[in-house]
């Protein structure tokens, strides 16, 4: 028998059938590599955060093993009570050492380090500036703040100093937070207008680096490291699910930011931490990052060969200033069709629509990585080129 939940859910599930949105998950077999088998079709892999190919480089992979054998399958408590391993407080310092701050503390997720540090350290009577293209774990973190929310438009530092201005006299704490590289148009925040705005004004700053670690700045160290601006940033988040290659998230900043979201942090205080042979493979990875630099290199060589050929192709790629390269098409219905024909055609990009971005800027997301092989962008290339013919993408 339905209930009435299930009356409501199936009515919305035939709401996105009926508009050509409906997906069903793709199913990776194997290993997340730039040609990989999705549901038993072996495809040129544009979608994945694997920027660096981390995920299967044999120093990850050994040093998980040592600890998987060292110290067992689970740490088995929360940070708080039994939880925090040595392996824990080496991945903090090495993190640490890495931004170029005094302390971090890792959490779960990316999502989890935005949303538990934006809810833990604002409250009511206290201000967030957002930039309206911000991700969704800093939007839900000004949410569960209860702090007032005021958003400016994407990368309009004129519109952000209006709402400083109008702002600076009221009470409360202000915090201006912005994505460094934003995730669905790959464009990067104009980091330092926007940093001499804060200190100009008076307010906290914070960057959510997910998109930038791995990326850009030296070996990999983020924005803040990319436009010079160490010690004027004092919240940094980054991911280790993205060009770390594992799982989790981190925040950096001051030792007395770290020690309070210890005291603070919902999702540190009530989430068993990390696997010890995940804190090991990110470990490795930052000694990658400082060791390996060529992989860096590749990364953005690919990068601007691929975004060369789009635009020789006549693709609109947007603002997009990084590896993150979206190919907009309008419609939610013809950007899922675009992407069906790809992947059936050799090519996993996937298709984004309503509500992760506006109706009418429908894309496929494509993401180069720096173990693509000329070879296999080339491919991709001459797919993208004849099914976007084909469905009026670009011209004939």
């Amino acid at each position: 028998m339905a209930t009435l939940l299930d009356e409501f859910l199936v009515g919305e599930l035939e709401s996105l059938r009926s508009r050509k949105l409906y997906r069903t998950l793709k199913v990776l077999e194997g290993q997340q590599l730039p040609q990989a088998e999705f549901d038993g079709r072996s495809v040129v892999n544009l979608s994945s955060n694997n920027y660096l190919g981390l995920n299967t480089h044999p120093r990850l992979v050994e040093a998980s093993e040592r600890a998987l054998r060292q110290f067992g399958v689970g740490s088995g408590a929360v940070r708080t009570i039994a939880g925090t391993m040595r392996i824990h407080m080496e991945l903090e310092e090495k993190i640490a050492r890495f931004k170029q701050a005094e302390a971090s503390v890792v959490f779960q997720s990316g999502f989890t380090a935005n949303a538990g540090t934006v809810s833990s350290i604002l409250g009511k009577g206290d201000l967030i500036i957002s930039d309206e293209l911000n991700h969704a774990s800093i939007i839900d973190g000004c949410r569960l703040s209860r702090a007032q929310i005021r958003v400016y438009r994407h990368k309009d530092t004129q519109a952000l100093e209006d709402i400083l201005a109008e702002v600076q006299a009221l009470p409360g704490r202000k915090l201006v937070v912005t994505d460094g590289v934003f995730s669905m148009d790959g464009d990067v925040a104009p980091l330092p207008q926007i940093v001499e705005l804060a200190e100009t004004y008076g307010a906290m700053m914070m960057v959510d680096d997910a998109h930038a670690s791995g990326v850009m700045g030296t070996c990999g160290r983020g924005t803040v490291d990319h436009f010079g601006l160490h010690g004027r940033v004092d919240i940094q988040v980054g991911t280790l699910s993205k060009a770390v290659g594992a799982l989790g998230g981190y925040v950096c900043g001051s030792r007395a930011l770290i020690e309070y979201l210890y005291h603070r942090a919902r999702p540190f205080l009530f989430s068993t931490s990390h696997p010890p042979a995940v804190a090991a493979s990110c470990l490795a990875a930052f000694e990658v990052l400082e060791e390996e630099p060529a992989l860096i290199e590749r990364l953005w060589q690919n990068t601007r060969l691929f975004k060369d050929g789009l635009s020789r192709l006549g693709f609109d790629t947007g603002a997009s200033e990084t590896p993150i390269t979206p190919i907009i098409v309008g419609q939610g219905e013809l950007a899922m069709k675009f992407s069906d024909q790809l992947f059936e055609e050799g090519v996993f990009a996937q298709g984004i629509g309503f509500p992760t971005v506006p109706e009418e800027k429908s894309r496929i997301r494509t993401i180069v990585t720096a173990t693509h092989t000329r070879e296999q962008l080339e491919f991709a290339l001459e797919i993208l080129a004849r099914v976007g013919r084909r469905l009026g993408i670009i011209p004939s």
